[in-house]
């Protein structure tokens, strides 16, 4: 369980019944918040920040520096590498808050934080802070430490 982990939504302090940072750091921005899953593995352009996978709803939309809010990540595992570039091209989003755990979306940032030294913090959060988080118009989050998978 992580400490000293902080998430506001529009400037208000959430205390969530739960929150659990896969990838410690912090972020803030404006809120971008999924329809669907996203696949970044052949969704998602790494060299330009945007969503390329024509049927997804937000097609088109530039997920840099957006604090992304999606119910989890869809896809391939190769989808981590998508994100460890992206994040290592400054084209990531400045985190992502997910309503269930993803593996390959924290690997993704837990490999551009190792390998690069960047980081992009990756929050799962309870159902009731996920539709705050969706309805926002800015997220501001920070964890100090993190439970990280493996």
């Amino acid at each position: 369980m992580s400490t000293n982990r902080v998430i506001q939504v529009d400037g208000v302090l959430l205390e969530p019944v739960a929150l659990t940072f896969l990838v410690d750091g912090e972020a803030e921005g404006s809120t971008l918040a999924l329809d669907e899953p996203l696949s970044f593995w052949g969704g998602f352009d790494a060299e330009s920040g945007v969503i390329i996978d024509q049927r997804h709803p937000q097609a088109g939309a530039v997920l840099t520096g957006k604090m992304l809010v999606m119910t989890s990540g869809r896809g391939s595992s190769s989808a981590s590498s998508v994100i460890a570039e992206a994040v290592r091209l400054g084209t990531a989003p400045a985190a992502i808050v997910m309503e269930e755990a993803d593996e390959i979306v924290a690997l993704g940032a837990i490999v551009a934080d190792e390998l690069y030294g960047l980081r992009m913090p990756v929050a799962v959060v309870d159902g009731v802070t996920y539709e705050l988080a969706r309805t926002s118009s800015t997220i501001r989050m920070s964890a100090s430490t993190a439970t990280r998978f493996g």
